[in-house]
């Protein structure tokens, strides 16, 4: 009797008190948001104005309370990369890619391993971006340019064209043009050519203007998700 009337009362007491706790929790999780986002913030203004100690105090303290996250992993190394601290980059992003594969963590380390002269690595790395999402103009051009590096200046070209398909720019007709110079394909290098001049008319450059400018309005910068949880990063001294 006594031991029934106890589970009842405590059943009871579970019922009310569980409301409380989600109650607690949530607020604790709005507050968590809170700060991780004004931390966001701090670190996005601090790269933008180049202050990258500023940046990555911020970064190392959201990755204390959110440690799987690998938009913070990714920041991280693109300001140890500006910095010239390329193993901690490397680090990084590596880290990032093993906590949320992604093409940008690829292609950021591919950078990296071009700069240090690692090709073989670059290619690998741009070759795995591409897989992932390859519609990046800037990839194709990237990966070129390490089969540039490599001797390889056939493949080289198929992707500086694959780059101009995807973006036929004055910007990219003009890499291409350079590539073609290299191997001394004079017919292409002066279809190219002439493609550009015909771009740089004053009419064809205000339309151009215009319709930069269009796309850009439509344009939305949004923030990394804040997903988040592996050991934390501390750079190497």
């Amino acid at each position: 009797m006594f031991g029934l009337l106890f589970i009842i009362i405590v059943g009871i007491a579970i019922i009310f008190y569980e409301p409380k706790l989600n109650k607690k929790s949530t607020v604790s999780s709005k507050k968590l948001a809170e700060k991780i986002d004004k931390l966001w913030d701090i670190a996005q203004d601090s790269i933008k104005n180049n202050k990258y100690l500023r940046a990555e105090k911020a970064l190392l303290t959201i990755l204390r309370v959110d440690e799987r996250n690998a938009n913070a992993y990714n920041r991280l190394g693109i300001i140890y990369a500006k910095q010239k601290a390329y193993k901690d980059a490397i680090e990084c992003f590596e880290i990032a890619q093993s906590l949320e594969p992604s093409a940008s963590s690829l292609h950021n380390a591919g950078l990296i391993y071009l700069e240090t002269d690692n090709l073989e690595k670059a290619a690998l790395a741009f070759e795995q971006a591409m897989t992932m999402e390859s519609t990046v103009p800037s990839r194709h051009i990237a990966y070129a340019k390490v089969l540039q590096k490599l001797g390889r200046d056939e493949k080289a070209i198929k992707s500086f064209e694959k780059a101009v398909e995807l973006d036929r720019s004055v910007q990219s007709l003009r890499i291409l043009l350079d590539a073609y110079e290299k191997v001394d394909d004079k017919e292409k290098a002066s279809q190219v050519k002439a493609e550009i001049d015909k771009m740089l008319t004053p009419k064809n450059i205000k339309s151009s203007i215009v319709a930069s400018q269009h796309s850009s309005s439509q344009v939305q910068f949004k923030l990394p998700s804040r997903n988040i949880a592996q050991p934390v990063y501390k750079r190497h001294k």
